[in-house]
């Protein structure tokens, strides 16, 4: 079946605030199991490979009571991720860029990240972001120079979500940034919400819509693959 890429910061911090933020767990795992279910397989990258750093948020407690990501992450899973510019981005049929702040800082702006993403996308494959994940979409440029997003329908996480403590930390507003290149939303009458921005690009809009990210892009993965069979067997 197909081939999955899921891109996660190597994490940042600043010691001055007692901050230390990377990529989000149910934002990996969650849509990692979705595609599995389908028969996909997820491979893991990060900006210099290794075990980047995860949000010790995203396994606490509060944010993970049955302790499933934890879990997960404490497997190892994702403890030996590939340096991106080891990665050929045509292997791939889609891209997912996981959340978490850390994806503000390393990503956004990452320059190898924002070519791979251009070659999924004009190769007919997938691009796709959760939560802060966007981030590197709204800097990444078309071959054309325009912006990737462009007034596209996009969703992410949303500011009146973000925590006080560290608003001012964070090197940009992700709501505001993907505002001022596309059509943002965030439906808060939904549990959960993810969107199409065209057949081949879809955003999420924050941990608790991970699963339905990963259930949307895992169909739309399985429908293009038994399309593709359809037309090798005509």
């Amino acid at each position: 079946m197909a081939k999955v890429l899921a891109v996660l910061s190597g994490g940042y911090a600043d010691e001055e605030n007692n901050y230390v933020t990377g990529w989000w767990a149910e934002e990996l795992f969650a849509p990692a199991m979705e595609l599995e279910k389908e028969g996909h397989t997820v491979g893991i990258a990060s900006l210099l490979g290794g075990k980047p750093v995860v949000d010790p948020l995203s396994i606490s407690k509060d944010y993970d009571p049955e302790g499933k990501y934890k879990k997960l992450y404490e497997s190892g899973l994702a403890d030996k991720t590939t340096p991106l510019v080891d990665v050929k981005a045509s292997d791939y049929d889609a891209i997912f860029i996981v959340g978490g702040h850390g994806a503000m800082f390393d990503l956004a702006h990452s320059e190898e990240l924002h070519n791979m993403i251009n070659i999924v996308y004009e190769l007919g494959g997938i691009v796709s972001a959760v939560c802060h994940g966007p981030a590197p979409l709204v800097y990444a440029k078309t071959k054309e120079g325009r912006p990737f997003l462009e007034g596209l329908d996009v969703t992410g996480y949303p500011n009146d979500k973000e925590p006080e403590e560290v608003r001012d930390l964070l090197p940009f507003s992700l709501e505001d940034e993907l505002n001022r290149i596309a059509n943002y939303s965030k439906a808060e009458d939904q549990d959960q919400y993810a969107v199409w921005a065209n057949e081949r690009i879809l955003t999420g809009r924050d941990p608790h819509s991970s699963e339905l990210f990963g259930k949307e892009l895992a169909k739309a993965l399985t429908r293009r693959e038994l399309e593709q069979e359809e037309k090798y067997f005509d």
